[in-house]
C-alpha cells in the first residue's frame, strides 16, 4: 500500500518531470488527429459492424475520443497486455485481460495510445487471429518515428512522434500524466532514472 507521503513523493516528481520536459503536439494537433483517424475509420469500417477493443491503460482516451466521432454500430471491448506497467523500458508481455466478447469471424479495431517497437500490438494482433478474428485492424494515436522495421504496422496513425520518451493523452511517463490533452516529449533522458 502507497501511503500519502509517498503519494505525495511521486505528484512532486510528476509535476517536476512535466516541467522539464517539451509540448510536442498541442490540444488542437490532437483533436485534429483524432478527426483525421475518425474519418479514415468511417471510410472503411462503416458497413462492417467492428469489434472495438480497447487496449489498457494507455489506449482510453483515443479510444473514447474516437467513439464519439464514429456514427455507425459498433461493439466495444477491452483487452490488457502490457510489456511496461509502470516501468520505462518494456519487458515481458503481461497478458492481464482478454476480450469479453467473441472476435471469432469479427473484424477486430484495436485502439491503442502508441506503435512504439510494435512487440506489445504485433502479440495482440497473433491472438486475436488466433481466436478467430476474420481481419485485425490497428489503430494509435501516436506512431513512434524509431529506425528499422516494426514487427507490425498500423493501419490508422493519429500523429507522428520522435524517438523520443513522449506522455500525455493516454501515454503515460512513471504512471502520471495519461490526462493531459497534449503530447509532451522527456528532454533528458536521465531525469526519469
Amino acid at each position: 500500500m502507497i501511503t500519502s507521503n509517498e503519494q505525495a513523493t511521486r505528484a512532486q516528481m510528476a509535476k517536476k518531470l512535466l516541467a522539464a520536459s517539451e509540448q510536442i503536439h498541442n490540444e488542437a494537433a490532437v483533436m485534429a488527429a483524432v478527426d483525421k483517424v475518425a474519418a479514415e475509420i468511417t471510410r472503411d469500417l462503416a458497413d462492417s459492424n467492428p469489434l472495438m477493443l480497447c487496449v489498457l491503460a494507455g489506449g482510453v482516451p483515443f479510444a473514447g475520443s474516437l467513439m464519439t466521432r464514429l456514427q455507425f454500430p459498433l461493439d466495444f471491448d477491452y483487452l490488457h497486455a502490457t510489456r511496461y506497467g509502470e516501468n520505462t523500458v518494456g519487458t515481458t508481455l503481461s497478458w492481464r485481460a482478454f476480450p469479453r466478447l467473441p472476435v471469432k469471424d469479427r473484424v477486430v479495431l484495436v485502439v491503442d495510445d502508441i506503435l512504439d517497437e510494435g512487440v506489445t500490438l504485433a502479440a495482440i494482433q497473433e491472438r486475436l487471429l488466433k481466436m478467430g478474428a476474420a481481419e485485425v485492424r490497428i489503430a494509435v494515436f501516436a506512431n513512434k518515428e524509431k529506425a528499422g522495421e516494426k514487427p507490425v504496422k498500423a493501419d490508422y496513425i493519429g500523429l507522428d512522434v520522435p524517438d523520443r520518451f513522449v506522455f500525455g493523452f493516454g501515454m503515460d511517463v512513471q504512471g502520471a500524466w495519461r490526462n493531459l490533452p497534449a503530447v509532451y516529449a522527456v528532454r533528458d533522458p536521465r531525469s526519469l532514472a
